[in-house]
């Protein structure tokens, strides 16, 4: 089984980048490959709703220039994603955000290609703004379908300078407790493919509230 982690960070080892290692470091304990994306510190252009992924439906976002087509096709042959981004004003990192909002839409229209995958989102945080950048991020695992593994309280640890979330002994708890959960509930539909029958899939209803 294989992990797929990516760092909103603009900072490579910063504080977000800690919070994946402790979740990650639980996930090969239980012999889980696991590898971080370093997202952050790349140029990464928003989504300018062209439709053009719809139209063709080839996997891939026609914005060039950027990783962002071949992390789509590493997060499709994952089992599980893990989102992590640092704090700006309350909400999730530019360049994340920007590449979340691509990724996501062109897996969505490609026959929700994230669907049933383990999917969990971290956030470092030096002090406030927490819980509103991690609710951005889990909305990205719900509109996709996806599982989410839970941790003892809401996956955000503490700090500012670098390396220094690690001294928050809650957050690194926190941290663990997510990994460990995230590695059992990888294993559960692994051992469940093939024996339990998922739900099928629905075709997405789309209704304006003005017509």
């Amino acid at each position: 089984m294989k992990a797929l982690a990516f760092n909103g960070s603009p900072n490579q080892k910063g504080n977000t980048f800690h919070a994946l290692k402790i979740v990650t470091g639980e996930l090969e304990k239980e012999g889980i490959d696991t590898e971080i994306i370093q997202v952050g510190d790349k140029t990464i252009s928003g989504c300018i709703a062209c439709g053009q992924c719809m139209k063709h439906m080839n996997e891939q976002c026609v914005i060039p220039g950027d990783e962002v087509n071949t992390w789509i096709q590493k997060m499709k042959q994952a089992d599980s994603l893990l989102l992590g981004s640092p704090v700006h004003y309350s909400a999730i990192a530019g360049s994340m955000k920007s590449f979340l909002d691509r990724a996501f839409f062109v897996a969505g229209v490609n026959n929700s290609m994230l669907r049933h995958k383990v999917g969990a989102s971290v956030v470092a945080v030096r002090r406030s703004g927490g819980l509103p950048a991690f609710d951005q991020l889990n909305n990205y695992l719900c509109y996709s379908e996806m599982l989410i593994p839970t941790s003892n309280y809401w996956n955000v640890i503490h700090g500012m300078f670098p390396g220094e979330a690690t001294k928050d002994e809650e957050g690194v708890q926190i941290m663990r407790v997510l990994g460990k959960n995230m590695a059992w509930l990888m294993k559960l539909v692994e051992h469940g493919n093939g024996k339990v029958v998922p739900p099928g899939r629905e075709n997405k209803r789309f209704m304006n509230l003005i017509r």
